[in-house]
């Protein structure tokens, strides 16, 4: 069913209970994620060979980062080990109007002080058929940017398939920066994923006619979007999540593919989903588009059993997807009624 490699931070994720607020927390629940980790186990899940690349410290917390993969069978064979610390991230989950919030201590961490000669990208790629990473690997800076170019032209050299989530995040770095980057990381890229923000934020070409705070979506400003993006990088494929925010509890979700070479647009199904943890919904739908590209589902179904996968990662505690591939199928085949299975 084909290998997949992926490469970037996972961190440790510290959450009070339930939807109680950093101020009045007197106790952290412990879990780990990252974005392209969350894709990893994704595809472990869906019975992918999958790997997962990064540089964690050698101590009993960037083991118990490891052991959080292993436990999904994910590969953690090609991890380096070095440096001081685990990125940390703090969750805050919203309720009603309140929003989400994230808070980010992962400077200095291992990854993001890591260095070209940690990793043999030739023999990494040896037998695999996709390369996945985000725009927060980059973002982290240091030797990142020169690390993420690399991984890209090895992958491409070993005849990979390269995937990009472009997962701006104004807390990492500016708009600026990160258009500078990721145009040039863009050139190795043969399926690029973005949320409906994305494009906008990192390469200034927004949608007409769409409000991302009200909630009010284009599809024919999407479609002029992902054309504009396809044109200038040359994908094969381009897809962008569409999420219509009613509140921090309550989205409904859906996504386009564009197949870039037959010029052809797919629209997904809406779902109206009731948000447990909303961390990893992005990272859940490009899995499931990788695992159905990779299984030679057609444009409309390999873009059905994305949407679906995330849907349905919106109702799971953690950044983890821990679902099954019968389960996205049927949800993706249209039985949405949350009855008891028995």
């Amino acid at each position: 069913m084909g290998r997949v490699i992926t490469f970037g931070e996972i961190m440790l994720r510290l959450a009070p209970e339930g939807y109680y607020r950093f101020v009045q927390a007197e106790s952290f629940g412990a879990t780990y994620g990252g974005g392209e980790a969350n894709v990893a186990v994704s595809l472990a899940n869906f019975g992918i060979d999958a790997c997962f690349v990064t540089k964690l410290p050698a101590h009993d917390i960037g083991q118990a980062a490891v052991n959080s993969l292993r436990r999904f069978g994910v590969d953690t064979s090609y991890i380096a080990r070095g440096g001081e610390r685990v990125g940390i991230y703090f969750l805050e989950k919203g309720a009603s109007q309140r929003a989400s919030k994230v808070i980010y201590d992962r400077a200095a961490s291992s990854i993001a002080t890591a260095s070209p000669a940690d990793f043999d990208w030739k023999r990494i790629f040896e037998g695999a058929d996709w390369f996945h990473f985000t725009g927060i690997t980059p973002a982290l800076g240091g030797k990142l940017p020169e690390i993420c170019a690399e991984a890209c032209k090895a992958a491409k050299a070993a005849g990979l398939t390269v995937s990009c989530d472009l997962n701006y995040r104004k807390n990492l770095w500016s708009r600026e920066k990160a258009g500078q980057v990721m145009a040039g990381l863009m050139e190795h890229v043969d399926v690029c994923i973005a949320n409906e923000e994305d494009a906008g934020d990192v390469f200034g070409i927004k949608a007409e006619g769409t409000d991302i705070t009200g909630g009010v979506i284009s599809h024919e400003g999407y479609k002029s979007v992902a054309k504009r993006l396809a044109d200038r990088f040359g994908f094969s494929r381009l897809a962008i999540t569409l999420r219509e925010s009613i509140s921090a509890n309550d989205n409904n979700w859906a996504a386009m593919l564009y197949d870039c070479k037959a010029g052809e647009y797919h629209f997904s199904k809406k779902y109206a989903v009731h948000i447990v943890d909303r961390v990893g919904g992005g990272d859940s739908f490009g899995a499931g588009l990788i695992y159905a590209v990779l299984n030679n589902s057609p444009a409309q179904e390999a873009l059905e059993f994305a949407v679906a996968a995330s849907a349905l990662k919106h109702s799971i505690e953690g950044d983890f997807n821990q679902v099954s591939v019968s389960e996205v199928n049927k949800l993706a085949g249209g039985d949405s009624s949350g009855r008891v299975q028995r």
